[in-house]
């Protein structure tokens, strides 16, 4: 089975330190040993919005502050290939080609952003597109998708079930909303919706919660199912093929 996790900088590293990205690449290793092959895409979390701040205040332009953000994807990335076993990959893929070759030839990529105006988000989406995923999991801060900013907004609905066009629909209408964060953006939503990829959207702050769900589709985070799709998961674990 093939599975895309994208993991948030904030979720992978909250604050300085190596412990959580132990953790994250210690639940990749578990799984690739039980014969799954992994994509990680990683964020750039606070420290890159520290820096884009920073830099946005000396007069760098819009362009300059997502290749910024792009860097400091890939040095999170880094440190999650630091973790990794030696025999793993042993630099970011820098585009869809390279982390396609990379899996094929490790079991595993990791990967940071790609291209200014695309969030990694977006990235996880595409090269779960790109390589014909089984399943994508954005592991996120938050336990899944909201009908509002659960932080922002205590009557915000949590939805356990939706399909693609829901989700675009979800987040769309968050995206309006000034100030409103949403656990993917909209751009992951589309590729989403017109690749027909399984989804799940969950807390991953502690990092055993994506191992259960790709082993198990045990989870309390919202599944975003596509057309045509039964209600239960068809993962790798529960095959008995």
């Amino acid at each position: 089975m093939k599975v895309v996790v994208s993991i948030g900088g904030s979720v992978l590293v909250p604050e300085p330190g190596g412990d959580r990205v132990a953790e994250h690449a210690a639940v990749i290793e578990e799984l690739i040993s039980e014969g799954c092959r992994i994509g990680a895409v990683v964020g750039g979390g606070g420290v890159a919005r520290e820096y884009i701040s920073a830099a946005r205040e000396l007069g760098a332009n819009e362009i300059e502050l997502d290749q910024l953000g792009i860097d400091v994807t890939r040095l999170n990335a880094r440190l999650l290939i630091a973790a990794l076993s030696e025999e793993s990959v042993t630099a970011p893929a820098l585009d869809y080609e390279e982390a396609s070759e990379a899996l094929r030839r490790d079991d595993i990529c990791i990967m940071g952003g790609v291209a200014p105006a695309q969030t990694t988000d977006a990235v996880g989406a595409a090269l779960a597109e790109y390589i014909d995923a089984d399943l994508l999991v954005y592991a996120t801060s938050v336990p899944g998708v909201y009908s509002d900013d659960p932080n922002e907004n205590d009557d915000a609905t949590k939805y356990d079930h939706l399909s693609a066009t829901e989700l675009v629909d979800v987040i769309a209408g968050l995206e309006m909303n000034a100030g409103a964060s949403a656990p993917v953006d909209l751009l992951a939503a589309k590729i989403i919706e017109r690749s027909g990829m399984r989804t799940i959207v969950l807390d991953g702050t502690d990092p055993d919660r994506i191992a259960r769900a790709v082993r198990h589709g045990d989870h309390e985070g919202t599944d975003v199912i596509p057309d045509g799709a039964g209600e239960e998961p068809t993962y790798w674990a529960n095959d008995e093929q």
